[in-house]
């Protein structure tokens, strides 16, 4: 019978829908629910368990007590084998490591963990590339590469990999994200190590890929692009990334590369909104979506954008939402689709098909997202 390991962050991600991009330290934790931000990835991890719910009588499920695990595995039917609990009812980086080791003692198969980059490195710690491990995706950046693209999915290569499917493993990387200059707007990234994952490409996420300094040319003659086509009465909600933000510039506004603001008539409205004031701004008002997806990812949705939840897409419309990208983003692609990724599948459903895509001065390519499954 294989044994699975399961470690659920249970604060992972809750920072996103409110702008705080993390939830390291307990002073954020404690401003995230102040801004009424709410827990994620028991549900995130509760829809990957779910897809390995048809082999349960060939499994013996491991897991940590209450929200870091127990509660999720119980959500869809099982029953875990709980193999120790938190030391505080908010569960601790010291936590996510002794449950990490405890079940490499105990010689888990397949050690599934919920989480961010945050939860990557505390894996990575504890057990190293000693244990295959594989990451549901339930943090705000998650730009390591150990992750499965959405949670069904990770239960899908998790249940694949078990059933006796190829054991095939490849060592990825885990990256260390400085969240204070995530917070003011630099993106601060090196490699911090590597897991052992699941060989799985097509159905994994890519590092983030840094954007080339050669860009700023192309980035400003998208800008002029989209700047053409500009209605004043309109209120344009402006995702981050370094492609969305040389729209910003064109207007002299000093935005926030990593945020979501919002313009009209060439002026700030907002900036870097969490989704009730983006709720708020729009509300009853003309509005559009511009949004770059990740270099190396291509996640459109769902990687450091969660302010931008179901409800503000519901507000604005599919046929709302411009994508802009350069051409070299979109090639480095292979052809893989992009992707979308908001925690609500009928959202991620209604949001795939093909779009338009602005690559520079009046030019553009028709591109397929896709809802990662």
């Amino acid at each position: 019978m294989n044994k699975l390991g399961v470690i659920v962050n249970p604060i992972a991600g809750m920072g996103g829908a409110v702008g705080l991009k993390g939830t390291d330290g307990s002073e954020l934790l404690e401003r995230a629910k102040g801004l009424g931000a709410v827990p994620r990835s028991e549900n995130r991890a509760q829809l990957a368990l779910d897809a390995v719910t048809r082999m349960s009588d060939e499994l013996e499920i491991l897991t940590y007590g209450g929200s870091m695990g127990e509660n999720s595995v119980l959500a869809c039917g099982m029953r875990p084998t709980v193999v120790g609990s938190s030391t505080t009812s908010t569960s601790t980086t010291e936590d996510t490591r002794d449950a990490a080791r405890t079940m490499a003692k105990v010689g888990v198969d397949l050690l599934l963990f919920a989480g961010g980059d945050g939860t990557a490195r505390d894996i990575h710690d504890a057990v190293g590339t000693s244990v295959t491990s594989l990451g549901i995706p339930a943090g705000v950046k998650i730009q390591s590469a150990v992750f499965a693209t959405n949670p069904t999915v990770a239960g899908q290569v998790a249940s694949s990999y078990l059933s006796g499917g190829s054991r095939r493993v490849k060592q990825a990387e885990v990256m260390d994200i400085d969240e204070d200059d995530y917070r003011r707007g630099v993106l601060s990234a090196r490699l911090y190590g590597y897991l052992e994952i699941p060989d799985d490409s097509s159905r994994l996420q890519n590092r983030k890929a840094a954007s080339a300094p050669s860009e700023k040319s192309v980035h400003s003659a998208i800008a002029a692009d989209i700047f053409e086509s500009m209605n004043d009465e309109c209120y344009y909600i402006i995702g981050p990334g370094t492609t969305c933000m040389s729209l910003l510039e064109r207007f002299s506004i000093e935005g926030t590369v990593l945020g979501v603001d919002i313009i009209r008539a060439g002026r700030l409205v907002g900036k870097d909104l969490g989704e009730t004031k983006i709720i708020e701004t729009i509300d009853d008002h003309d509005c559009r979506l511009i949004l770059t997806p990740v270099g190396g990812q291509g996640f459109l949705l769902g990687r450091g954008n969660q302010q931008i939840s179901p409800a503000v897409i519901g507000m604005v419309g599919k046929e709302n939402i411009s994508v802009i990208a350069t051409t070299d983003k979109i090639t480095s692609l292979g052809g893989r689709p992009l992707l979308v990724d908001t925690g609500d599948v009928m959202t991620d459903s209604y949001l795939s098909g093909y779009y338009r895509v602005t690559t520079g001065f009046r030019e553009t390519t028709v591109y397929r997202v896709s809802d990662c499954t």
